[in-house]
């Protein structure tokens, strides 16, 4: 793991914490790299059973290195290219089989953005704000912005946000689904804990077969997702998780996971 991007584990949860505070958290070659390993990380570790990421210093992530995209200039294709890569690791994040909570203090902007938005879900404090800032210098939006900002807001929303590149705050943030829950800073990362710390008793692997069909349910048909219902279901009555549960629930004894326990 590299200085700019931290993982600690607190029990079965990894935190990622983006660390480069000088730069805003800024989404350079170095904070990529860093992003890249740990979501592998998270992805090939059996006892990680859920990821909590975040930023520092009362930021989350600024957005890309301006800077160094200047001094950077490539051919066409060769940027074209480096986007391309980006998708290598940012498509093993959004498709995780383990539930991924962002906890965003202060600025997620542009790239930033993001990467909140490819959580499963955003807890956020009032100083939080989110922008599409790609606008403001000819750009248009990536790291899965596309794919994932309509998916959320809705297409005419998605439209308004990028359009104007205007700051949307935690309380609309909230109102448009973007964020789950508003806290005060100095409960932010005790909340994405504890949120994180209830799937540690779930099925892994339940967890995981649902949020892969949940993550293609806009873009397949009934018949489609019927299917893979089917074929998932089949899979999750084979696990011994779901044997132990029964076998708890028939001799009266407490089931390891009961849901929601905020």
């Amino acid at each position: 793991m590299t200085e700019f991007v931290l993982t600690e584990r607190q029990g079965a949860t990894l935190v990622i914490r983006i660390n480069r505070p000088e730069r805003r958290n800024a989404f350079d070659l170095e904070v990529r790299a860093g992003l890249a390993q740990a979501i592998m990380e998270a992805k090939d570790d059996d006892s990680v059973r859920a990821v909590v990421i975040t930023g520092s210093a009362g930021v989350f992530c600024a957005g890309g290195d301006l800077k160094s995209l200047a001094e950077a200039k490539r051919p066409i294709f060769k940027d074209r290219d480096r986007i391309r890569r980006l998708h290598t690791w940012f498509r093993e994040l959004i498709n995780l089989e383990k539930p991924v909570i962002a906890a965003v203090d202060g600025p997620a902007f542009g790239a930033g953005f993001n990467l909140a938005l490819a959580c499963d879900f955003v807890i956020a404090t009032p100083r939080a704000r989110f922008c599409a800032v790609f606008g403001r210098i000819g750009l248009v939006p990536d790291l899965g912005g596309f794919f994932l900002l309509p998916r959320i807001v809705g297409l005419q929303r998605a439209k308004d946000i990028v359009f104007s590149t205007r700051e949307v705050d935690a309380q609309e943030a909230l109102r448009l689904g973007i964020v789950l829950q508003v806290v005060e800073p100095e409960q932010l990362e005790q909340t994405a804990m504890a949120m994180a710390e209830r799937y540690h008793s779930a099925s892994t692997q339940a967890l995981g077969i649902a949020k892969n069909i949940l993550n293609r349910s806009f873009e397949l048909d009934y018949e489609t997702l019927a299917e893979m219902e089917a074929n998932a279901q089949a899979l999750a009555l084979h696990t011994e998780y779901h044997d132990e549960a029964v076998a708890n629930f028939l001799n009266k004894r407490p089931l390891k996971f009961t849901g929601d326990q905020r």
